[in-house]
C-alpha cells in the first residue's frame, strides 16, 4: 500500500483548482466596478459607498436559498447550464419582493467529486443571471464532499444581498379588505416540488427525462429544467413608477396557499379564484398522474403564478400598462375580512 494523501481519501485538489481556472475570467465577467476582490481571496470585498450615496436610511437584505433536488434533473438529463440561473433567480426574487434591489451574490457547489466541466457550466449560467439582472458574482465555494454526498449528487446553494430605503421596504402591513391580488405567471415548477414531481414522473407514471407526453412541447426532463423566472425587471418597473404596492409574495415552496399569507396583516385573508389564470400543462399533467387533489396541488407547487401583488383596485390599470410588454397580469383574488389564510374558491 503506497502513502496516503488527500487525494486517496477521495478529495482531489487539483480538480479544484481546475474548477477555479475555468470559471475566474467568467466570474469577471459579472463584477461591476464596485467589487474589489477577484475570485480565490479570503472573503469578497465589495465598496459600498457609491450604492448607498443613492440612500438615505439604507437597509440590507439577505436570502439564502438552493436548488435542491432539481440537481437530480441535471445529472440525468446531462444538462446544467440552467441550474445556475434556477438559483440566482430563485434568490434575487425573494428579496425584490421587500422592494431590495439585489447588488450581490455568494454561491455554494458542492459534490462527492467535483467535476470541472461540470462546474463551469453551473457557474456559466449562474454568471448569466446576475449580468442579466445586474448583481455581482463576488465569491463562491466548491467542495468536493466524498461520503457526504453520493456519487453524482450536487448540491446549490446561494447567498444574495440587496438594498432598499427604510421608509420603502414593502411589507403588506397596510393591506386591508377589498384590495386586489394580481398573479404574474410563472413557467413551470421553476425550484420547488421536484421531490413530488419526480415521484410522479419517474416512479408513479414510469418515465424517462428523454420521454416525451403528448400535452408537453418538450421532453419530461427539458420540461422540468425550465428555468425560474427572474421578476427583478417586472417589480422594479412597477416600482419605479410609483404605482403604490401594498404587499408581494413570491410564490415558491408551498404555492399559494402558503406563501400569500407570509405578506398578511391580522384579520385578514385571501381568496383565490380558480380558473383566473391559464394553465400550465406540467402541472396538467402532474395532478393527473398522481390523481392529486387540487388543494394539494396549490399547497406544493405554483401552479402556473410565480409573484403575487396586492394593491388598491384603482391602481390595477396601472400596473397591467406598465406591465404590458414584460408580461402577461391576471386578477386572481381578493383581501377579505377573517383567518388569515388563503381559500380556493
Amino acid at each position: 500500500m503506497g502513502k496516503a494523501n488527500y487525494k486517496s481519501a477521495g478529495v482531489d485538489i487539483d480538480a479544484g483548482n481546475e474548477a477555479v481556472d475555468r470559471i475566474k475570467n467568467i466570474v469577471k465577467s459579472s463584477f461591476t466596478p464596485d467589487v474589489l476582490t477577484g475570485l480565490g481571496s479570503f472573503g469578497s470585498l465589495y465598496n459600498l459607498k457609491p450604492i448607498l450615496e443613492n440612500y438615505k436610511n439604507p437597509v440590507m437584505v439577505q436570502s439564502i436559498d438552493g436548488v435542491g433536488t432539481k440537481t437530480i434533473i441535471a445529472r440525468k438529463m446531462g444538462k446544467f447550464d440552467t441550474i445556475g440561473i434556477d438559483l440566482l433567480s430563485a434568490a434575487a426574487n425573494d428579496i425584490l419582493v421587500m422592494g431590495a434591489r439585489p447588488l450581490t451574490f455568494l454561491d455554494y457547489i458542492a459534490n462527492d467529486q467535483l467535476e470541472p466541466a461540470i462546474i463551469k457550466e453551473i457557474v456559466s449560467g449562474m454568471v448569466k443571471a446576475c449580468k442579466d439582472t445586474g448583481v455581482s458574482l463576488v465569491g463562491g465555494e466548491t467542495a468536493e464532499m466524498p461520503d457526504t454526498y453520493l456519487p453524482g449528487e450536487h448540491d446549490l446553494v446561494g447567498v444574495i444581498t440587496g438594498v432598499v430605503e427604510k421608509e420603502k421596504i414593502i411589507t403588506g402591513e397596510n393591506i386591508k379588505p377589498g384590495d386586489v391580488v394580481l398573479g404574474l405567471p410563472s413557467n413551470g415548477l421553476h425550484t420547488n416540488g421536484y421531490s413530488f414531481a419526480r415521484k410522479l414522473f419517474f416512479d408513479i407514471g414510469g418515465y424517462d427525462v428523454n420521454d416525451t407526453i403528448p400535452e408537453l412541447e418538450k421532453s419530461v426532463g427539458l420540461t422540468l429544467l425550465a428555468p425560474h423566472i427572474n421578476y427583478t425587471n417586472h417589480v422594479f418597473a412597477v416600482l419605479d413608477a410609483g404605482i403604490n404596492v401594498k404587499g408581494i409574495a413570491h410564490i415558491t415552496g408551498g404555492g399559494l396557499v402558503e406563501n400569500i399569507p407570509r405578506i398578511l396583516p391580522d384579520r385578514c385573508g385571501v381568496e383565490i379564484q380558480k380558473g383566473s389564470w391559464p394553465n400550465i400543462p406540467v402541472f396538467d399533467v402532474m395532478q393527473s398522474i398522481g390523481d392529486i387533489d387540487e388543494d394539494e396541488m396549490c399547497r406544493t407547487f405554483n401552479v402556473g403564478i410565480g409573484v403575487v401583488f396586492i394593491m388598491n383596485p384603482d391602481d390595477v390599470g396601472s400596473i397591467k400598462d406598465v406591465l404590458k410588454d414584460l408580461t402577461e397580469v391576471y386578477e386572481i383574488g381578493s383581501v377579505v375580512s377573517g383567518e388569515n389564510k388563503v381559500v380556493l374558491k
